[in-house]
């Protein structure tokens, strides 16, 4: 089950994962007030200008996924509205793409959550074939279909398949933690931290 990991938000799993692990801010939330999505990855590699295989992603994709796209560049539009509202039909919880989209006033409407580095009006072709979820890169990080794609307004993480479970533990734990603190425990922890911090950063090395 992976119906836990959207309890997170992307920021409690910063407390615990390297930054590698983590989108470039470039790819963001298209719409206002996008709820968070999480859930397992399908890998899609396309071709500079082209979005065939994206196009057919939405055919093979599972329902629960998320999915991930390389777009290569953002010279054309990878989806539109008529691609994101066959994906929710599908049950796909929303797009994160390296690239851009277009009809963003129709995926706005219909609410279907898409993560792009922005817009662009004009569609790309359909003539480069790669095989689906492969292992790709988006955003700078390193994504296999199967591991856990966690995005809300304060970024994107994801999470390898193998230590998904580990991961989810660690940083429930941390957040628990944290929230269980008054704001003056809070405070007391941080200052002594920050102390020692300082003490460190003048002493000589």
């Amino acid at each position: 089950m992976t119906d836990c990991y959207g309890d997170l938000a992307v920021t409690e799993y910063a407390n615990v994962l390297a930054a590698k692990h983590f989108l470039s801010r470039a790819i963001k939330p298209l719409w206002p007030n996008m709820p968070r999505i999480a859930g397992p990855a399908y890998t899609v590699q396309l071709a500079p200008g082209d979005h065939l295989m994206l196009h057919a992603a939405i055919y093979e994709a599972p329902k629960g996924s998320v999915i991930v796209v390389d777009g290569a560049d953002c010279s054309r539009a990878v989806a539109g509205g008529n691609v994101c509202a066959i994906a929710k039909q599908r049950g796909i919880l929303g797009f994160i793409v390296d690239g851009v989209i277009r009809d963003l006033g129709e995926i706005t409407d219909m609410a279907f959550p898409v993560y792009a580095q922005g817009v662009f009006p004009v569609p790309g072709q359909k003539k480069r074939y790669f095989d689906l979820a492969q292992p790709i890169q988006c955003g700078g990080v390193s994504i296999r279909t199967g591991d856990i794609m966690v995005a809300d307004r304060e970024g994107i993480v994801a999470i390898p398949k193998a230590d998904a479970s580990s991961v989810w533990q660690q940083a429930k734990q941390k957040y628990e933690l944290e929230t269980r603190m008054t704001l003056a425990e809070w405070q007391t922890q941080h200052e002594t931290k920050v102390t020692q911090a300082l003490l460190a950063a003048k002493t000589p090395s």
